[in-house]
């Protein structure tokens, strides 16, 4: 099968570190450890297992993110390489595996990338208190092999396909996956709507661990499709206070006004904004302006840089909560007297897993499923560029440079490159 195969080394680690930081080449081009390349694929590695063809491979933030060497290395144990590359995962089901029970070949279904003690061959007893408590994104067992054997030899470490060095990710033409990892998508639910439920499913996670006091105004940080994402799931999931949308780009506003912001600003305004919450400025001698009073009660940085990380702890209320949602990057010279000062509460929120919801318990992409169907929200309109496999190049240059591209979610369509239905 063809796959976009990513390679780690010292040389290529240098080469993206400096020279990526001026030219695309340098990740994405020659010089770098991508390629589009012939790679078996292997046969299913038990009777829970099936094999899927792909119908669509998101490219995310913290794709673009490992691939330019920005990213931090503390999870770089967690991961195995060469990796077929791409965690949000659309696909139909071709074959399965004997004791296969809840999906059949030709259906859709996205797939959960996660790799949890049940994935790796783990007998129930034996399963980390993550993964009994469905939270297989922290795993305790993802720098280790395990027992299932794939291409003849133990499954390799890794928390997530995409990252995986013996379970390709959705930027190839053929996947594998054990049963517990598919979620059937509704016939009714176009592709490019389906394709975007990994993404979806992470901020509906996010705002269900952290979810805003009634009424209360909340400011969402972050211009890509996870921080839209927590715009809509916030009103999806019944929040009914202001939503403030910090976004940098027109097209990126619109949507975040489309979605269910009330207040979409740049971030030039956002200090405007803040004061409106009736916070009060003051300059210390030495050091960047404090407030007192007013602030958010809730903050969702999708974001996670330093200048990022950084407002949302100056802009919240206090005894206010400040969301890490997603892959936030090192920060240098954190001052974190804000945390003390203020009591706030800092929660960090990754993946997706097994909710409580009104009285039931389902995983986080049905849930997210149903809660698309009782909103209109054009959620879809969240994908802009579409792309062959042979044009990765091209893609991942639209995913990195927004500002040039007007992109907001790029995807991989391996099999024709086609506009998604």
């Amino acid at each position: 099968m063809r796959a976009v195969r990513f390679d780690v080394s010292i040389p290529r680690y240098l080469l993206g570190r400096t020279l990526g930081r001026h030219s695309d080449a340098a990740v994405f081009g020659w010089p770098s450890g991508l390629r589009l390349a012939d790679i078996p694929l292997p046969s299913l590695p038990g009777p829970r297992w099936a094999g899927l063809e792909v119908i669509a491979g998101g490219i995310c933030g913290t794709d673009i993110g490992n691939l330019t060497f920005s990213a931090s290395t503390a999870l770089e144990p967690f991961g195995s390489f060469p990796a077929v590359l791409g965690h949000e995962i659309l696909a139909r089901v071709v074959t399965v595996g004997a004791a296969v029970e809840s999906v059949v070949p030709g259906q859709r279904v996205v797939v959960d990338p996660l790799v949890s003690c049940e994935v790796r061959g783990f007998p129930p007893d034996a399963w980390c208190p993550s993964c009994r408590s469905g939270r297989p994104a922290s795993c305790h067992r993802g720098g280790e092999e395990g027992p299932v054997a794939v291409g003849g030899h133990p499954l390799a470490a890794g928390l997530t396909l995409g990252y995986h060095r013996d379970l390709p990710g959705g930027w190839g033409e053929r996947i594998l996956a054990h049963e517990s990892q598919l979620v059937p998508v509704a016939a009714e639910t176009p592709d490019r709507l389906a394709v975007l439920i990994e993404p979806l499913a992470v901020a509906v996670h996010g705002v269900l661990g952290a979810p805003p006091p009634l009424g209360a105004e909340v400011l969402v940080i972050g211009s890509g499709p996870v921080a839209l994402a927590t715009v809509w799931a916030l009103r999806a999931l019944g929040h009914d206070g202001p939503i403030v949308a910090q976004a940098k780009r027109a097209n990126e506003q619109a949507a975040a006004r489309a979605l269910g912001a009330t207040d979409v600003v740049p971030p030039a305004a956002a200090r405007a904004r803040l004061l409106r919450t009736g916070a009060r400025p003051y300059r210390p001698i030495v050091g960047p302006e404090v407030y007192a009073g007013g602030g958010y009660a809730t903050i969702y940085d999708c974001v996670g840089s330093g200048e990022t990380v950084v407002q949302a702890l100056r802009s919240a209320a206090t005894r206010a909560t400040v969301v890490v949602l997603g892959c936030a990057a090192k920060v240098r010279a954190l001052d974190l007297t804000m945390v003390w000062a203020r009591e706030l509460t800092v929660r960090g929120v990754v993946g997706y897993g097994r909710e409580a919801w009104n009285g039931e318990t389902l995983h986080t992409f049905a849930l997210a499923q149903r809660l698309l169907e009782a909103t209109e929200a054009p959620v879809a309109d969240l994908v802009t560029h579409t792309y062959p496999l042979d044009r990765y190049r091209t893609a991942l240059s639209a995913a990195r440079n927004r500002r040039v591209s007007g992109a907001i979610k790029v995807v991989l369509t391996p099999p024709s490159g086609s506009p998604l239905r």
